[in-house]
């Protein structure tokens, strides 16, 4: 069970902070527990989660440890940009890397969709939208959990894994 003050990745909705534990009457009578969220990077904006639901996706964020393990990784990380003329199938070729939910597969689509707009850009071709979409997606979890686990704000963990890439990649 977590505890109020908490860190944890819920679903799609990236890292939450446990602000509280509240108990609501549901179905006539039935008392259950719940989780309070707060997202830490939506404003306005607290999620309510049965404390004992199995059907979404709560873990601990990682450790700082981790985090920077994870960084560490990166330039040793290979990834191939995915093609597809069906966007359907590239959506689902992305969402799978996003249901895992976690930040090393995160790390990988971020990279490999990166490299496809590099790609866009040196043959002076248009990004694609799904692409967009879906990079932006994966930054914006892997960004926030890395910036949460290492204390840090999301500009300062997306520069962070930028210079990663950029070492990798030997662009200067």
């Amino acid at each position: 069970m977590y505890q109020v003050g908490d860190l944890v990745f819920y679903e799609s909705t990236g890292v939450c902070k446990v602000i509280g534990i509240t108990t609501r009457t549901v179905e006539r009578h039935h008392q259950v527990n719940f989780y309070v969220f707060k997202p830490l990077y939506q404003q306005n904006y607290i999620i309510l989660v049965p404390v004992n639901i199995t059907k979404v996706f709560i873990r601990p964020i990682i450790s700082e440890g981790e985090a920077n393990r994870l960084l560490d990784l990166i330039p040793t990380i290979a990834t191939k940009a995915y093609y597809n003329c069906k966007l359907s199938q590239l959506s689902e070729h992305y969402e799978t890397f996003l249901k895992t939910h976690e930040c090393l597969d995160l790390i990988r689509l971020t990279i490999s969709i990166y490299d496809k707009k590099q790609i866009a850009d040196h043959m002076q071709r248009k990004f694609g939208s799904v692409d967009e979409k879906y990079m932006r997606r994966g930054e914006d979890l892997l960004f926030g959990e890395l910036a949460a686990a290492l204390n840090i704000s999301k500009n300062e963990a997306a520069e962070h894994v930028a210079a990663q890439i950029k070492l990798d990649r030997g662009v200067s």
